[in-house]
């Protein structure tokens, strides 16, 4: 618990500059998005599109007035107010590759797909050779 409250103290004393991740409260909830303070007193915005990683059309689900959150400091907007990324705080986890190949326990299932995607390729690639074809975009070697 004693390092928890340590990482807390560490996020709120952090400068609110560009990159950092730092502490702030909801003052205020719009449409359009959510209205915050810094431990330093200084206001700004996380836009709607930064509150999550799917598309928010109730804010409200995901922040509550007064409520504390940890952001990413994006920078600051051409009037100098500062702007803010909920998902982008989150994102510190290093991503998993969609179509990393993993051993299943199912190997006959492993199996039809490795030869499902393998003829897959190759009509792909007969489709795109017969559309350069009919385009007339094949270069003859000569």
């Amino acid at each position: 618990m004693e390092n928890n409250e340590n990482l807390e103290n560490d996020i709120e004393e952090a400068d609110v500059e560009p990159g950092n991740i730092v502490s702030v409260e909801v003052t205020n909830i719009a449409d359009f998005g959510v209205f915050v303070r810094c431990k330093t007193g200084e206001e700004g915005l996380i836009h709607i599109s930064e509150v999550a990683n799917e598309f928010v059309t109730n804010i409200n689900k995901y922040v509550k007035l007064g409520e504390k959150v940890t952001v990413k400091v994006l920078g600051r907007n051409k009037k100098g107010k500062l702007e803010f990324s909920i998902k982008k705080a989150k994102e510190n986890k290093p991503k998993k590759a969609l179509f990393i190949r993993s051993s299943s326990e199912n190997k006959e299932f492993e199996d039809v797909l490795t030869k499902f995607l393998k003829r897959s390729d190759e009509k792909q690639v007969d489709i795109r050779r017969n559309l350069k074809k009919k385009q007339g975009v094949s270069k003859k070697k000569h």
